[in-house]
């Protein structure tokens, strides 16, 4: 399936700009609050370790999404994660080296129409993957951008944009807002026109591809981005954007 191997270059490149990083960068502050470089690594480690124990109904490491009188938001879970696992480099790249590549074994074998449990809803294998994806990408951009590290966008984030498409219902939702049906328009890096959405629907986002999705990520503010909007719902519909499910 196309997401999975897209999925694994993604994932090659990752690994090719944290095998290239020095012991300086290495513990150098990430644009992700509070994480250093090796943390940020550490975190798409355990995840991806959570993603193979999901789908095979094994059991994830407990305490990492509090419990029954004392809830904990999947942010503050995470960032209570890292703080307990916390390793070097040396530790840290190969065991997200292991993890990834169990977790798209896991995902390649899967039953593709069953869903597994995930952050707000279980989710089908390839969807499972595409959040991967959007979630490294994201990431990355938090290691590539302090320091000055190419990291240019390419044609995957066609399933980042269609992602963050697919989850507007839910994005209305959680902020509060009254859904509405919202076309989306973009131009991807190689020059494609992507469209989503529902083709008469009223309501418009156009512009970049990276754009768009560096807002769904939450890195670039939608004011910020250069997409523009038209109808009832589309202004809103930017401003609550999100690549992932939280």
């Amino acid at each position: 399936m196309e997401i999975f191997d897209d999925l694994v270059a993604e994932y090659d490149r990752v690994d090719r700009i944290f095998a290239g990083l020095s012991a300086a960068e290495w513990a150098s502050p990430s644009a992700a609050a509070g994480w250093r470089v090796v943390d940020v690594l550490l975190h798409l480690a355990q995840t991806e370790e959570a993603v193979a124990a999901t789908v095979t109904g094994s059991s994830v490491r407990p305490g990492v999404t509090g419990s029954g009188q004392n809830p904990v938001s999947v942010d503050e879970a995470m960032d209570r994660w890292v703080a307990a696992e916390r390793a070097g480099p040396e530790v840290v790249l190969p065991r997200w080296r292991e993890a990834r590549r169990r977790s798209v074994e896991v995902l390649r074998a899967a039953d593709p129409d069953k869903a597994s449990p995930w952050a707000s809803a279980p989710l089908r294998p390839a969807t499972l993957a595409t959040t991967r994806l959007a979630e490294h990408w994201a990431h990355t951009l938090d290691i590539t951008g302090p320091l000055s590290i190419p990291y240019r966008d390419t044609v995957r984030l066609r399933h980042i944009a269609r992602l963050a498409v697919r989850s507007l219902p839910y994005a209305f939702a959680v902020a509060g807002e009254q859904p509405g049906p919202v076309r989306v328009e973009l131009t991807g890096p190689d020059g494609a026109t992507w469209r989503f959405g529902p083709a008469d629907a009223p309501s418009v986002i156009s512009g970049s591809a990276g754009a768009f999705c560096r807002v769904g990520a939450r890195r670039l503010a939608p004011e910020e981005s250069g997409l523009t909007t038209t109808g009832h719902h589309g202004a809103t519909a930017l401003r609550v954007l999100r690549n992932y499910a939280a």
